[in-house]
């Protein structure tokens, strides 16, 4: 799978089914890649999220439609996936600043919103510190969250803030969450059949002991991980380095692309505002064509 001709293969398939009731889960499946690596990709890559995209693509359409010709609101509505009219006019005003009503043919109103263009840039001469290393299966135990693709950058965040005031130790003793190292990892994991959200976890590694009420277990399968090291405060520099993953090094990369539906973090121990703080992003890779 090479990364850059995925997307192009899915904005087109998103362009020939833009009147149609696609899902990320649809739009993965014809490009053959996981939902969970797909939207994380899509966003990164693009500055926009799936739903975003779409989203902003049919109130162009709509829009472009409306003023050329005699078609009712009512119309335009159901046939850009909307429930009901109100809806429709709500998103519409919203997205191009005025209501369908006040075009008035007028098609400078129209925010435009043109399909995306996808290519690679190479720019810079900044190396990415990894390794490439295999592991076999192992557990890990913590908190979960169900956390939307639409607003990961701003929930996981806010889940860690929670854990560190200590929200969570009502539910959950310290001693407990010292015992079992929580907060050594956060987990990414694709949660099945629901394509809008993924699960993620506040964890450490389980050693096989009892699992205490409030905490979950989760296997991570036997996977060759590429493990990028981050330095710097947090969250920006992991985001930093997980938006360079994915417009530079998957893109560019000859040998490996990605498998399975999770990825981790690592956090060392220390002051995550610091400007030398350590952490790491974990991906599943595979080889190309494997």
């Amino acid at each position: 799978m090479d990364w850059t001709e995925t997307l192009k293969r899915a904005v087109n398939y998103i362009e020939e089914h833009l009147l149609d009731n696609i899902n990320a889960n649809d739009i993965a499946e014809n490009v053959y890649v996981s939902s969970f690596h797909f939207q994380r990709g899509f966003k990164l890559m693009t500055g926009y999220t799936l739903n975003e995209y779409i989203k902003g693509r049919r109130l162009y359409l709509a829009a472009l439609e409306f003023v050329s010709s005699d078609i009712k609101v009512i119309d335009l509505a159901y046939k850009y996936g909307y429930d009901t009219p109100e809806s429709f006019t709500k998103a519409f005003s919203r997205f191009h600043g005025v209501a369908p009503s006040q075009l008035k043919g007028d098609t400078k109103k129209i925010k435009p919103f043109l399909p995306l263009k996808i290519s690679i840039s190479i720019s810079g001469g900044n190396e990415m510190d990894y390794v490439i290393e295999k592991m076999n299966c192992f557990k890990v135990i913590g908190i979960e969250k169900i956390i939307s693709y639409e607003t990961s950058y701003q929930e996981i965040p806010a889940f860690w803030e929670e854990f560190k005031r200590g929200d969570y130790t009502k539910q959950i003793p310290q001693e407990i969450i010292n015992q079992f190292h929580i907060g050594e990892f956060g987990i990414c994991m694709n949660t099945g059949a629901n394509k809008d959200n993924f699960y993620y976890m506040i964890g450490g590694i389980y050693d096989g002991k009892p699992v205490p009420q409030g905490l979950n277990v989760f296997e991570i399968p036997s996977a060759v991980w590429a493990k990028f090291r981050c330095s710097g405060s947090l969250p920006g520099a992991l985001q930093a380095v997980n938006t360079k993953i994915y417009k530079e090094w998957l893109p560019g990369n000859p040998h490996y692309e990605l498998d399975l539906g999770v990825n981790l973090e690592y956090y060392s121990i220390g002051e995550i505002t610091a400007s030398n703080y350590k952490s790491e992003i974990w991906l599943p890779v595979k080889e190309r064509g494997t």
